[in-house]
């Protein structure tokens, strides 16, 4: 829609959301049974942009108590602006947790309703780089047996996906026969990609890595933990060089990230905009890393990350998560749908993504 005039933002609604897990999940440092979405719908000239992160309860709280008196009355439009002017309010309350998860969820907000004010998908409004781009399955959670195992991962692979990833890093002795598992059900051409949380030593890092090796893992994410940047170093002068060390879902700002790649920790950065302040957040990541001309990669939430994906220049790649899937799909009309492995967008404005009234009524927790 043209916009004769900027419309000013009259409403801010947050909701939390609590899903239960289609099964006991787990993977080398946590257990779950549930995730919480805080979802945000920004309101301004008639129309509704939706945003969402995933944390605490106390996120909704945030969003609702410190952060909507600063949007209300604003316009839309200047979403940069907006962001900075949270950023800076925050100040004495810390960056981090979930101070960035809530600015986060006002963020993609906003850019979803920018994309249906100016009837332009989020992607065309940050500039595409790609008009596709590739996903890989992730679950293989090590709470479960081999059944479903088979199930979720050999599901994948007939389904087209080129990588997909598995959780280790809570019994080693079990690691090794669930890499021999996963290699078998996906068959030789499939990349296998494992993710320990952190959940290792260094000593133990390595030698899981040469153990993987054997099953053809080309991604190690997290094999010690990420505040570690000497020990993610040492595993990518170490582990076999067919295997790319991954980290960076625990960012929530530039700063953060910044560190890891002058430290030379990675192969491939990962971001979360749920987690580094939005959109907004996410896109300064992307420039970061194509500075220090390393890959990117983008972690759950892939119907926020589609669009950011398609537009950052060094993006490869983004997570198929097994949980959010599951939420996005349930409480979404236009949540993206992968073909072949791959992910375009629908081309509708914003993230092409509507609330289904009756679920988000039925896991409304506050």
């Amino acid at each position: 829609m043209a916009l004769s005039a900027p419309p000013r933002i009259e409403e801010v609604r947050t909701r939390v959301l609590t899903f239960p897990t289609d099964a006991p999940e787990s993977d080398g440092t946590l257990e779950w049974t549930s995730t919480t979405m805080i979802l945000v719908e920004i309101s301004a000239g008639g129309v509704t942009g939706l945003g969402y992160s995933y944390g605490m309860p106390a996120v909704g709280d945030i969003v609702r108590d410190a952060l909507t008196p600063l949007v209300v009355g604003r316009n839309p439009i200047d979403i940069a602006a907006i962001w900075l002017s949270l950023v800076h309010a925050m100040r004495n309350n810390g960056r981090d947790g979930p101070i960035a998860m809530a600015i986060a969820a006002i963020d993609t907000a906003l850019w979803d309703l920018k994309g249906k004010l100016l009837n332009q998908p989020v992607a065309a409004l940050l500039g595409r780089a790609r008009d596709e781009i590739p996903a890989y399955g992730s679950g293989g959670f090590t709470s479960y047996d081999a059944q479903q195992m088979r199930e979720q991962l050999g599901g994948w692979a007939r389904d087209g996906f080129a990588m997909v990833k598995i959780k280790v890093g809570r019994d080693p002795r079990k690691d090794p026969e669930r890499l021999r598992l996963s290699r078998e059900v996906i068959g030789p051409d499939v990349a296998l990609f494992m993710d320990a949380n952190g959940a290792q030593n260094r000593k133990e890092a390595l030698a899981l890595a040469e153990q993987a090796a054997e099953h053809g893992v080309v991604w190690d994410e997290e094999p010690v933990s990420s505040d570690d940047l000497a020990g993610l170093r040492l595993m990518r002068d170490r582990a076999p060089a067919v295997m790319d060390i991954a980290a960076g879902e625990y960012g929530y700002d530039i700063t953060y990230f910044r560190r890891m790649l002058e430290a030379g920790a990675v192969d491939v950065l990962q971001a979360d905009a749920t987690r580094c302040a939005g959109i907004t957040g996410f896109m300064g990541v992307a420039a970061l890393s194509a500075a220090h001309q390393t890959p990117l990669s983008a972690h759950c939430a892939p119907a926020l990350h589609l669009h950011a994906c398609l537009a950052a220049l060094p993006a490869v790649h983004l997570e198929w998560f097994h949980d959010h899937v599951r939420i996005e799909s349930m409480l979404f009309d236009g949540a993206p749908v992968p073909r072949a492995g791959k992910l375009r967008d629908s081309g509708a404005p914003g993230f092409g993504l509507t609330v289904r009234p009756d679920v988000a009524d039925r896991h409304h927790a506050g």
